[in-house]
């Protein structure tokens, strides 16, 4: 089962399925953060940079200059969370390809975020077309991932723009189809290559072929 006692028990609410597995991130693959999140922010008086692939230490007081501690990060991450649904949008060709898929794949929306927000994502996600099941958690997805597969040993994806989430599935579900796609693809120069076995997709358009192949849909 998943480390996560919360997620846990919201897998195991779901329904039976033994249809190929596809498992997919929302925040910068589904819906855009990168895009709206600095721009929530400088309306707070802040700045985000991206000197690295990380928050804190990126988001800068507009007047002092002074870089937001790990605990005011977590506030202005919290708060854009709380509006979400005024600030972000559909991915290119998101809604399109996992529709796509719908019948003849289980699709589950894993997101990392805390669990007191899974309403107002839910709600957003709904309004937006995107009503498969949605999955969130605080800790590691691998397990989530394991327990999510099931036992039957089905083909299983994974989307994620957060390399360390696809290494955790790797180390949970070792077969698991990886697939790395951001929303902002400028971004990838903050990061190094990623481990064997993740695929580089830039877009959904190039992902929905890929996945479709790795799952045999």
């Amino acid at each position: 089962m998943s480390d996560d006692p919360e997620t846990a028990r919201q897998i195991a609410a779901l329904a039976l399925d033994d249809r190929p597995l596809l498992v997919l991130d929302v925040d910068d693959v589904l819906l855009h953060f990168v895009r709206p999140f600095p721009r929530y922010l400088e309306g707070l008086g802040y700045r985000l940079t991206f000197d690295s692939f990380r928050l804190t230490g990126n988001i800068h007081h507009l007047q002092t200059g002074a870089a937001a501690e790990q605990a005011l990060v977590t506030e202005l991450l919290d708060a854009f969370f709380v509006a979400q649904s005024d600030w972000q949008t559909l991915t290119d060709g998101a809604a399109e390809t996992l529709a796509g898929f719908a019948t003849d794949v289980e699709i589950v929306l894993l997101t990392a975020m805390p669990h007191r927000h899974r309403d107002a994502r839910r709600l957003h996600l709904d309004r937006l077309g995107l009503t498969y099941p949605l999955v969130t958690t605080e800790m590691a997805k691998g397990p989530a991932i394991r327990s999510l597969r099931g036992p039957k040993g089905r083909p299983v994806a994974f989307v994620d723009d957060q390399p360390r989430n696809l290494v955790s599935a790797k180390e949970s579900v070792p077969d698991t189809h990886l697939f790395h796609l951001m929303a902002e693809n400028t971004l990838r120069d903050l990061l190094p290559p990623p481990p064997d076995g993740i695929h580089v997709v830039t877009d959904w358009h190039e992902a929905g072929p890929k996945i479709a192949a790795a799952l045999g849909v």
